[in-house]
């Protein structure tokens, strides 16, 4: 953790730092620079409606990584490389330590279609580089209730912010693709069947209700309650004809052993960076 370089994983305070030493390419800048402020700041007096994610940033919890590319192969294997890190380390971290990552914005315009593609061709592309199988407890349909993103034995929510939403503000990014992870082990303590969390979602969604200007997304709900479904929770749809109506990911059981994790950049990889 904290080596050198742009898809490095870093702590919150090396990150800072390496933004405030100029030694990040401007997208990382602004991505660093608008995510902090939306967590931190408030939107016509309301705070960011996730107070567990605006606690988490404000004590320096989480760990980061920027992604140079969303299609480039070697720059998405540093990215695997990162969160498998990440999945190491975690448990050991102060507080709900999750991982956030910032992908470059594309060259060209994106639809609200063109990340939805984005999102789930990076998902996919982790399930088939994954080294470790699909847990057993977990089934692949993502139509289950009880499905969720896995990744290196460890179930998953990919909460993502993206520059097309206009009005829901809580997942506004102005820069492109924003993917936060948090391992299911966050949540222990504050999930939908005990009563802190029911306490924590009605708090989280008046909020929401406030800072966005909107209703609560009606495909907002909890996992492993019969109706609720994980996946379209992780990219808010704004336009049903621009988004998918079932989820675009194939998950198998078992699949070819993907390579080891490299334990530093290739010079391919250092050359993206820039």
């Amino acid at each position: 953790m904290n080596e050198p370089g742009v898809q490095a994983l870093v702590d919150q305070e090396t990150m800072a730092a390496r933004v405030e030493a100029g030694e990040l390419p401007d997208w990382a800048v602004r991505h660093f620079e608008t995510f902090t402020d939306a967590l931190l700041g408030e939107r016509d007096g309301t705070p960011f409606p996730c107070y567990f994610g605006a606690n988490s940033v404000r004590d320096g919890e989480p760990l980061y990584a920027a992604v140079p590319s969303l299609t480039e192969k070697e720059a998405l294997l540093s990215f695997r490389d990162a969160l498998l890190e990440y999945l190491d380390v975690y448990r050991e971290m102060p507080g709900r330590t999750s991982f956030v990552t910032f992908f470059r914005p594309p060259e060209r315009e994106f639809s609200e279609g063109d990340y939805h593609e984005a999102l789930w061709h990076l998902l996919q592309f982790l399930h088939v580089h994954d080294p470790d199988p699909w847990p057993a407890d977990i089934p692949t349909d993502p139509d289950d209730p009880e499905w969720e993103f896995c990744f290196g034995g460890e179930p998953m929510f990919p909460t993502c912010r993206a520059p097309f939403y206009e009005e829901r503000r809580s997942r506004y990014c102005p820069v492109g693709l924003e993917i936060t992870f948090q391992p299911r082990s966050l949540f222990d303590g504050i999930t939908a069947d005990t009563e802190a969390g029911r306490q924590a979602r009605e708090t989280i969604q008046s909020r929401m209700a406030e800072y966005d200007g909107v209703c609560p997304h009606a495909d907002l709900g909890d996992w492993g309650v019969d109706g609720d479904r994980e996946w379209p929770q992780y990219l808010f749809r704004e336009d049903p004809e621009d988004s998918p109506d079932e989820c675009p990911i194939v998950v198998t059981r078992e699949h070819p052993k993907a390579a080891p994790p490299r334990s530093a950049p290739t010079p391919e990889t250092r050359a993206a960076d820039d």
